[in-house]
């Protein structure tokens, strides 16, 4: 379940990069890409769309309305795109990108189990106990007893160190002291959350024993 970031600002488009930095003098400025195919996403002649800062001059007049980047060259520099747009002239116009993001429509594909954060975001959680995959499939979907018990809502997917963190709403729980609701977090690995079922809009998770206990 590979991760990805979502567009905080359209949830039809995911972040694919953000610009860090001019490089040199010529217009070519240093891209830290957020997606799995940043050859793909970044291929010469493509034209990717580029979310302002707010706050920020932009290039297009001071306009913070979204504007479009032509790909006039790139290569990798120790994990980051150095990076040339034909409508960037020099390193005054390269200076003003920093901080831009570029966004673009999500690829869906399943087929390896690769979810994006916002498919997750809302999915009910079934709890089957702590049980093998096998066993949970034959309880979600084949009728084995004892059904999966619905816990909560996946309301927001955090990014720890080694995987991401679904942080899911508890809804039979009291509210805690400070009056709001109880949450779990709970790491999005196959191990734990071995069903996701988008159309159904639910997954299924095998918790360790301790892993739903509330604070």
């Amino acid at each position: 379940m590979t991760k990805h970031d979502n567009s905080a600002d359209d949830p039809n488009y995911v972040q694919i990069g953000r610009v860090v930095k001019p490089h040199g003098v010529r217009g070519e400025f240093v891209v830290e890409p957020t997606t799995d195919d940043p050859e793909g996403r970044f291929a010469v002649g493509s034209v990717v769309k580029a979310m302002p800062v707010g706050g920020r001059q932009r290039r297009n007049g001071g306009s913070q309305e979204p504007f479009t980047l032509t790909v006039a060259s790139v290569r990798g520099h120790q994990g980051r795109i150095i990076m040339k747009a034909e409508e960037i002239p020099d390193r005054n116009a390269a200076e003003s990108l920093r901080g831009v993001r570029f966004v673009a429509e999500p690829v869906i594909d399943h087929s390896g189990d690769e979810f994006y954060d916002f498919e997750l975001e809302g999915l009910h959680v079934l709890t089957v106990g702590p049980v093998s995959a096998e066993e949970a499939h034959a309880r979600a979907y084949e009728g084995a007893q004892p059904e999966p018990e619905d816990i909560g809502i996946v309301k927001n997917v955090l990014r720890g160190p080694a995987q991401r963190l679904l942080e899911v709403e508890i809804e039979s729980a009291d509210t805690a002291s400070d009056g709001a609701p109880r949450t779990v977090l709970i790491p999005f690995v196959q191990a734990i959350v071995p069903i996701v079922d988008i159309d159904n809009e639910a997954i299924v998770v095998t918790p360790p024993e301790g892993l739903l206990d509330l604070p």
